[in-house]
């Protein structure tokens, strides 16, 4: 209860922010055109018309406006108006006209005033601004945004804030920003030369580099190893399909403006996939089957290809081009709940193999428009909470927000500065086995329609290795670092032992190279440092002596005359647990 009452004090104090800096910009603009103002998750934005571009300078004198304007300690007055007054009182606003006329006819219209500013708002607002406090606000940034969210409207200039109950409340969340900062995957992305993306070959395409690659194979690898391990099997299929797949599945109905455009050939439309169960449905159709035969477990980390937005387009976390990480479950009805199971604990155990330990659950039920009878929605729907309650997760449950064509769990896990991320998905489909008619035969002899599940563990590639980068803030654990090991020299005489030592290692399967070069030692280990890799090994008379390594770990720490044979059972062990440094 408590935090309830926090949230909705807080959305308040924010909503009214947003109210005081909209006043604060038409002071310095008067004839500014002001669109839309809420309060979000973590602050507040306002977005404008204005005759120039801002500049962050700007934001400084904004804030001493705002600051001005709290101390005035104004009301919030809150007034019904009709639709005429409010056509009369925003004349000049074209955005708030704009606005009223999405208001239905029956709802009331209300305004609230500010001093001798005047919006068109439902609140809820604080009473005064004596109850802001001038000490617990900072805007953040500018940004661009299209009106109402539509590429071809004007392009806006949107102000970020952020506002809290007290300072020290706003230094946590700017030291948490500091902390966001620092992990952006875009950030690390390049310091450590993993991969890139290139505007001018392509927006939201992801070129991943050596580094990058290596990383990227290593999640891969242990994806595969363990969806053999749980009875799965591997398909792999084309990149592009006639439109003939998209028209049956119903994606060039309901999502073709998330399509790439229609390549011509061979007097047919050929689209990019989107998504690979069209594809994954073409096999089982290949060949008649019976229950005997269920259920198929198939996976695929197949390559797919939709048309994001430009300006949606984020790093790795919204691209283009993705790999799904994919899989597709067709089962009977008597096998539903058992599948359900398995993939849940399997999608659990995936997860924390990658050392995310906080997860949480969401079911989505049965939405008012739906396709499949109301009894699979009912035996699906209790399949996934009950394997929910069996894995005992926290749960929460949004009644009627399942997809049309089946209900679903995600699971979202937080990361190590406490963020969520929705990542693994369970989503039934009753649709696409009527659409592309699949069946098969059950032990009375009977044809019947077999149930379908959709299954991402990860998400896809890129956004869940963006995900990891933050995570980590790049410091990857040994499993899965591009360079496990660094073989450090102290001087040239002992290149020798340091290439036989690469060698070893390289030969045992371990991702090492030497640091040869003529740089002095403390370079040297500063360079792998920087670098993030886990175990540098450093060398000299001693160890050459002794066949012994002097082990520098990530973090400082030294251990000196290791005998090389408990180096590498030790580096066998941290590797084979997937232990986190």
């Amino acid at each position: 209860m408590a935090k309830a009452v926090m949230d909705e004090r807080l959305h308040k104090i924010r909503h009214s922010m947003a109210h005081v800096m909209a006043e604060a910009v038409l002071q310095m603009f008067p004839d500014a055109q002001i669109a839309i103002g809420p309060a979000i998750e973590t602050g507040f934005y306002y977005d404008f018309d204005l005759p120039r571009q801002l500049i962050p300078a700007d934001l400084d004198e904004i804030t001493e406006r705002m600051t001005a304007i709290i101390k005035e300690q104004k009301d919030f007055v809150r007034k019904t108006v009709t639709r005429a007054e409010a056509q009369q009182l925003f004349a000049q606003q074209y955005y708030k006209l704009e606005l009223l006329k999405a208001i239905p006819e029956d709802e009331e219209v209300s305004i609230y005033e500010l001093g001798g500013f005047i919006d068109l708002c439902r609140g809820p607002h604080v009473e005064n601004t004596k109850q802001l406090n001038a000490q617990a606000f900072k805007l953040l940034s500018i940004a661009g945004a299209y009106w109402r969210g539509k590429e071809t409207n004007p392009m806006l200039t949107r102000i970020y804030g952020t506002a809290w109950a007290n300072p020290k409340e706003l230094r946590l969340y700017l030291k948490h920003l500091e902390d966001v900062e620092k992990r952006d995957h875009r950030k690390l992305g390049k310091e450590l030369d993993l991969f890139s993306l290139h505007e001018e070959a392509g927006p939201g395409l992801v070129y991943w580099h050596p580094k990058g690659a290596r990383i990227r194979l290593a999640i891969e690898d242990f994806w595969r190893a363990e969806h053999y391990k749980n009875g799965y099997e591997m398909v792999s299929t084309p990149h592009v399909g006639k439109s003939w797949l998209w028209e049956t599945s119903g994606h060039l109905d309901f999502y073709k403006e998330g399509m790439y455009p229609a390549m011509e050939m061979d007097n047919a439309q050929y689209y990019a996939k989107p998504m690979n169960c069209p594809f994954h449905i073409m096999i089982y159709n290949n060949t008649k089957h019976s229950y005997r035969d269920l259920p198929c477990r198939w996976a695929e980390l197949g390559t797919v290809y939709r048309y994001e937005k430009a300006g949606a387009l984020h790093g790795l976390l919204r691209v283009r081009g993705f790999t799904q990480d994919d899989a597709h479950i067709i089962c009977t009805p008597a096998q539903v709940e058992q599948e359900i199971l398995e993939v849940l604990r399997f999608s659990l155990f995936m997860l924390r193999s990658f050392g995310f330990t906080e997860i949480s659950a969401y079911l989505s039920t049965m939405p008012e428009k739906s396709v499949g009878e109301p009894e699979k929605w009912a035996l699906a729907t209790e399949s996934l909470r009950k394997a929910i309650e069996a894995e005992g997760l926290d749960y929460d449950v949004d009644e009627g927000g399942g997809a049309f064509y089946g209900p679903k769990i995600d699971l979202k896990i937080k990361d190590a500065i406490g963020r969520e991320w929705q990542l693994s998905t369970v989503q039934f489909d009753f649709n696409l086995p009527e659409r592309f008619k699949m069946t098969f035969v059950d032990n009375d002899g009977a044809e019947k329609q077999p149930f379908m599940v959709h299954r991402a563990l990860l998400g896809s590639i890129e956004r869940f290795f963006g995900v990891l980068l933050e995570h980590y803030a790049g410091a990857f654990p040994p499993w899965l670092a591009p360079e496990q090991v660094r073989v450090i020299p102290v001087a040239e005489a002992f290149n020798g032992y340091a290439r036989d030592i690469t060698a070893l290692l390289r030969e045992e399967g371990y991702r090492v190279s030497g640091d040869l070069g003529t740089d002095r030692l403390n370079a040297k280990v500063r360079n792998a440092q920087k670098e993030k890799i886990p175990y540098m090994l450093v060398l000299g008379e001693k160890e050459e002596q002794n066949r012994a390594v002097s082990v520098r770990y990530r973090d400082g720490k030294q251990e000196n005359g290791v005998p090389l044979e408990d180096f590498i059972q030790f580096l066998e062990e941290k590797i084979n647990l997937k232990e986190v440094l």
